[in-house]
């Protein structure tokens, strides 16, 4: 009798527990180019690179190398890229920031440092954006050598 007593106690308990509020749900619309219907693709930015990879080829431990990557808005709305972010600290980038209206080029500026870097090194950057793709992952090669074995 004192485990039903207790099964009826704690069954109310558990589904009140349970329950999902909806009112704390964000009803904010997110414009996401994915998502939208087939109308609304018609209204789209969309980033297209010239390239997306790059090998510096051979460089001897501690050179500083940068590489231009160019893109093109060739969508029908602004373009904006809102986060460049590489795979590591020895890589830095500086990018256009500013809208682009359709047709308008930008450009990613990367620096790679191979300072405490040696062998092959594969490196990523990864940009995001309100275009079509939103995320676009760039790539950077070098094979990093010491001075001795240069």
């Amino acid at each position: 009798m004192r485990h039903v007593i207790r099964f009826l106690i704690l069954v109310p308990f558990f589904l009140l527990a349970c329950q999902s509020n909806i009112d704390d749900r964000s009803t904010r619309l997110v414009n996401n180019p994915k998502s939208a219907t087939e109308s609304d693709r018609k209204e789209v930015a969309q980033i297209a690179f010239t390239n997306i990879e790059h090998d510096f080829g051979r460089l001897i431990q501690g050179e500083k190398v940068v590489h231009i990557f160019k893109f093109k808005n060739s969508g029908n709305v602004d373009l904006i890229v809102s986060q460049v972010s590489a795979s590591c600290g020895c890589t830095a980038s500086k990018f256009t920031k500013e809208p682009l209206k359709p047709g308008e080029e930008g450009k990613i500026e990367v620096t790679f440092d191979s300072n405490g870097q040696r062998g092959i090194q594969n490196k990523t950057i990864t940009v995001i954006s309100n275009g079509l793709p939103q995320t676009t992952v760039l790539r950077l090669k070098a094979q990093v050598t010491t001075p001795e074995s240069y």
